[in-house]
């Protein structure tokens, strides 16, 4: 897109358009001492100097590139395909906006279509909409949508769902009359920690609206869903279910096969690294009779006039787009950016490479699992897991850490004591398709020096 700057004569015509003779007349409800304030900054650089400082400045950073990386708990380093970034840098899709205008965004609106394919495909779903800000914010949206279906005030969520989502959806929801209650779906020992549904069973009740459990879940345990399943259906409930790493699901059954009524999750690491943890792209996936409730936008393919192909904006939830008492959600935008990159990803990915990927992850996570045994470590996941495993650090998680990646060089994963007290002594550690021997190698060596 090009910028072209306005002329004095332009900027003449605009004052005069709106009664005022110059531009700081467009400030004068600013008081004067606060219009131009001095400020403290060092003289002006050249371009060059400025660029040699900022990388001075970003080498100060410690990157996942820099050190050997365990760091996952919802945001992972997976292979991202080189033409992604090339294909987000086009113009068309960089400067693209809402599409209200379907002949005028038919390139976007495809996007959206595809994408929602995709989802649909990954999650074993019958609709998705074109993805919202981030997989908490899908699942807030998730819960809002189970209130609004049933009338029923109960919201029950396993305390092994990812904790940022759990605060997100009960900010959404603390100004309604919803009763959020975080259940146990785990059973803590001295040194392990054990999938355990029974509280979340006993939990649902004819006054719940949905119970929400992960899978593979925040610890990296991937449970058999089914007695929550059967529960949830003998109650009336709706089951949704979070995917923290859609790459797992190039190995796991797809949710939809499982029982869930809403899928929700995090796609940021099929678009791009970690980057602090955003922006993301949530994905929302229902069955067919909640099409009607699902919140943002829904991307439809009909003919035009020529009987061609024509994709449009079919479905919106919105109240400024339908009528106020029929409006289901509020949710104004997404990142579609990422999005896009997402879609880009698994479209060059195929089935068979996002089997590849959650298979080498697999494997790298169980040799990375073998080696800490092997250097003396305890691993405290008594499930099965995919490419995430809670590692046992008896003299707490918080300072084994900061050894690891000071003494040794590595980001050996996450604490768990900042989830919940009862795991201050259990590490998060996560392993990819990028992680390589040399890291598991610098891992174990790490734990073992710091026994």
């Amino acid at each position: 897109m090009s910028y072209a700057p306005n002329t004095d004569a332009d900027r003449a015509a605009m004052l005069r358009a709106v009664g005022v003779e110059s531009i700081d007349d467009l400030f004068v409800d600013i008081p004067v001492r606060h219009r131009d304030p001095e400020l403290d900054l060092p003289p002006a650089l050249p371009e060059t100097d400025v660029i040699r400082h900022l990388g001075e400045l970003g080498a100060r950073n410690a990157t996942s590139s820099d050190l050997a990386s365990f760091l996952g708990a919802g945001f992972y380093r997976h292979f991202v395909p080189a033409l992604v970034d090339q294909q987000l840098l086009r113009s068309e899709w960089y400067t693209a906006y809402t599409p209200y205008q379907p002949e005028m965004a038919q390139g976007t609106l495809q996007a959206m279509y595809e994408f929602q394919s995709l989802v649909c495909d990954l999650t074993g779903m019958d609709v998705s909409n074109a993805s919202l800000y981030d997989g908490a914010s899908a699942l807030a949206e998730a819960v809002l949508l189970c209130r609004g279906l049933t009338r029923r005030p109960r919201v029950v969520i396993a305390d092994t769902v990812h904790p940022a989502y759990r605060d997100v959806a009960a900010t959404y929801v603390s100004a309604l009359d919803v009763d959020l209650r975080v259940v146990s779906a785990a059973r803590r020992d001295a040194t392990s920690v054990r999938p355990d549904l029974q509280a979340l069973v006993d939990a649902i009740d004819e006054q719940t609206s949905c119970v929400v459990i992960q899978r593979p879940d925040f610890l990296g345990m991937v449970v058999d869903p089914d007695p929550v399943m059967q529960a949830a259906r003998e109650h009336g409930a709706r089951v949704v279910v979070v995917v923290g790493d859609p790459v797992s699901l190039g190995l796991l059954v797809p949710p939809g096969d499982l029982g869930a009524d809403i899928v929700v999750g995090e796609l940021r690491s099929l678009a791009g690294p970690p980057a602090y943890g955003g922006p993301g792209a949530g994905m929302f996936a229902v069955r067919s009779q909640l099409i009607r409730r699902v919140p943002g936008r829904i991307a439809g393919r009909t003919t035009d006039l020529d009987g061609k192909n024509a994709f449009v904006l079919t479905l919106q939830t919105r109240e400024q787009h339908i009528r106020r008492e029929r409006a289901t959600s509020n949710i104004t935008t997404n990142q579609a950016l990422v999005t896009l990159g997402a879609t880009i990803s698994l479209c060059a990915l195929g089935r068979r490479g996002l089997r590849e990927i959650a298979e080498q992850s697999l494997t790298a996570a169980h040799h990375a699992a073998e080696a800490l045994v092997g250097a003396g470590a305890v691993i405290a996941s008594e499930a099965p897991y995919v490419n995430e495993f809670a590692v046992h650090a008896p003299a707490g998680a918080a300072a084994r850490l900061e050894r690891l990646r000071k003494e040794g060089n590595v980001l050996a994963g996450i604490d768990l004591g900042c989830v919940s007290p009862t795991f201050d002594d259990l590490i998060l550690v996560a392993a990819t398709e990028l992680t390589t021997a040399d890291d598991v190698e610098a891992l174990a060596s790490a734990w073992a020096r710091t026994q």
